[in-house]
C-alpha cells in the first residue's frame, strides 16, 4: 500500500495503529525502516516531500510499508507508538510538536543506536573537521588491529552498522541534529572539536546549538576537549575524565604543540610524535585535527607510531582542504566543506602561510553573522570572488578594504581567478555558506570548481 498525496490525510485514511512511524525516506529514514522492520514493528513513514530520495527503494523492498508524502501530518504521528525523527526534520515542526505534547517518544536512528550497542564507542561532532577526525581516528584504530565499523553522518547511517560482524569499535560522527534526539549515548570517548555559528536558520542562538553538540558528553566516558575553543572549554566537568589539545604547548598527558630548533612537532606532553611538515594533510586547523584524532584514538591504547604512521599516509577528504593542483606556479584548493563562517576562517588561516590567497566564496549563508570574516580577510586575502544568493551580504561585510568582484556561476570564478592570480599565489574555494542555491550539495559545487580548475590547464 502506497500513499502519496499533498493533500492533508485524516485519521480515516489510515484505521492503523503503528509501533513507529519515521518521520524522512532519506538514507537515514531507509535504514530506520530496515532496522524496525527485522525487530518485527509496525511502521509506516511519512515526508512532507512529494518524491524523497529513497522512495523507489522502498517501495522496490518494502512495497507494504504504507508511506504518506506531501506533508509531514500529525494525525499519522498521533497514531503511533514513537516518532522516529530523521535529523533533516527540526522538532519545532508543528505535527512534531503535537506529537511531543501528546506525550509520544521523539528521537531518532542514533538513539536507537545507542539503545543497542554493545561494544565501545567514539563520537566526534564539531562546527569543522569532524569528517576528518573521524576518518583518521577510523584508520589510526584499524591500523592498530581492531575490527572497526564508521558511520553516522558520514557515509553509513548508524543502525546499519549494527549488521557488521565483529566490530570491536564504533566510530560515530555525528551532528547537532542528530544529538538533539540522542538520550542514551555514553561513548567510550567523545570530542566536540569546535563551535562556531552555523544552521543559525534553525537555532536560535549559539548557546543553542552548542547545547545541542555538548550532548555528545552525556555518559561517563573520557572527554577530549579543545582547549583553544572557549565554548568547547566550558563544557568540561570537573568529575570527569577529561584529555585536551591545543596548538600551544600541552601541559601533562595532554595532546599539543612545541617549537625546537625551528621545526614544530605535535606532542602528548613532552613525547614527540611527528613533525607539522611530515602531516599528510596541511593547515593549523589541521593540526588540530591530528591532535584530537590522536587523544581519541589513545583512548583505546593505539601506539603513537601508528597514529604517526597514518598522519603521514593520510592526504585529507576531498572538498576540505584539497589540494587540486598547481598551474603556472599558482596552488589551487578545494575546501567546498566550508559551509559556514568558522570553517572559512579556519581554512583560510591554515593556509595563508603558503601563499597570498584569492578567495571564491558565496552561497546560502543560512543567516549567519558573517561579520567575523572581515579581519580575517583583511589580513590574508588579497582578492575575493563572490557567487550565490548571499554574495552581497559578503562584500557588504568585507566593505572597500579588499578588492572584491561578483560571478555568476563558478567556470566565471574559476577563470577570473586564473587572471587575477600571479605566481606564488594561492587560490581558495572556502564559500563560507550552504551550495543548496546553486547546487544539489558541498560535493557537487566542489566537483564544479576542480572540473573548472582541470579546464583552465586543458585550454
Amino acid at each position: 500500500m502506497l500513499c502519496v498525496t499533498e493533500k492533508k490525510i485524516t485519521m480515516n485514511d489510515t484505521k492503523q495503529h503503528y509501533d513507529a512511524v519515521i518521520v524522512g525516506l532519506g538514507k537515514t529514514g531507509l535504514s530506520c525502516v530496515r532496522y524496525l522492520l527485522k525487530k518485527g514493528s509496525t511502521i509506516a513513514v511519512t515526508d512532507s516531500r512529494v518524491n524523497p530520495p529513497e522512495l523507489s527503494t522502498l517501495k522496490n523492498e518494502f512495497e507494504t510499508v504504507p508511506v504518506y508524502l506531501g506533508e509531514i501530518s500529525a494525525e499519522i504521528l498521533l497514531s503511533s507508538d514513537q516518532v522516529i525523527l530523521s535529523p533533516g526534520v527540526a522538532l519545532d515542526n508543528k505535527a512534531i510538536k503535537q506529537a511531543i505534547e501528546k506525550g509520544i517518544p521523539v528521537f531518532g536512528d542514533i538513539e536507537l543506536f545507542c539503545q543497542q550497542v554493545k561494544v565501545p564507542v567514539i563520537a566526534i561532532s564539531g562546527s569543522n573537521g569532524k569528517s576528518t577526525v573521524t576518518t583518521l581516528v577510523a584508520e589510526m584504530t584499524q591500523q592498530a588491529g581492531m575490527n572497526v565499523s564508521v558511520g553516522g553522518n558520514l557515509g553509513r547511517p548508524a543502525l546499519d552498522l549494527l549488521n557488521d560482524k565483529g566490530t570491536e569499535l564504533y566510530v560515530l560522527e555525528l551532528s547537532s541534529f542528530q544529538l538533539e534526539t540522542t538520550f542514551s549515548l555514553n561513548a567510550h570517548a567523545a570530542v566536540v572539536l569546535n563551535v562556531s555559528p552555523d544552521h543559525m536558520d534553525r537555532y536560535a542562538s549559539l548557546d543553542d546549538y552548542a547545547l545541542a553538540k555538548k550532548k555528545i558528553y552525556s555518559g561517563n566516558g573520557l572527554m577530549v576537549i579543545n582547549q583553544d575553543d572557549d565554548v568547547v572549554n566550558a563544557m568540561r566537568e570537573t568529575s570527569r575524565k577529561v584529555i585536551s589539545f591545543s596548538l600551544s604547548k600541552p601541559e601533562g598527558n595532554n595532546f599539543g604543540v612545541i617549537e625546537e630548533h625551528g621545526e614544530t612537532w605535535l606532542c602528548q606532553g613532552e613525547q614527540r610524535i611527528i613533525k607539522q611538515t611530515e602531516l599528510g594533510i596541511k593547515g593549523e586547523h589541521n593540526v588540530a585535527n591530528a591532535l584530537a584524532a590522536m587523544a581519541l584514538a589513545g583512548s583505546v591504547d593505539v601506539p603513537l607510531s601508528v597514529m604517526a604512521e597514518t598522519l603521514r599516509k593520510f592526504s585529507g577528504l576531498a572538498h576540505r582542504c584539497q589540494w587540486v593542483k598547481t598551474i603556472n606556479k599558482v596552488s589551487w584548493f578545494n575546501d567546498s566543506k566550508a559551509t559556514n563562517v568558522g570553517a572559512c576562517i579556519a581554512s583560510i588561516t591554515g593556509l595563508c602561510s603558503l601563499g597570498k590567497i584569492i578567495l571564491i566564496a558565496g552561497g546560502d549563508s543560512k543567516n549567519a553573522d558573517l561579520s567575523s570574516l572581515k579581519p580575517v580577510i583583511q589580513q590574508h586575502v588579497k582578492k575575493v570572488i563572490l557567487l550565490g544568493i548571499d554574495a552581497k551580504k559578503i562584500a557588504d561585510v568585507i566593505g572597500s578594504d579588499v578588492e572584491y568582484e561578483f560571478v555568476t556561476d563558478m567556470k566565471a570564478a574559476v577563470e577570473l581567478a586564473s587572471k587575477s592570480a600571479e605566481a606564488g599565489d594561492l587560490v581558495l574555494l572556502a564559500p563560507a555558506c550552504a551550495s543548496l542555491d546553486m547546487y544539489e550539495n558541498y560535493q557537487q559545487r566542489g566537483d564544479v570548481f576542480v572540473a573548472a580548475v582541470n579546464a583552465l590547464e586543458a585550454s
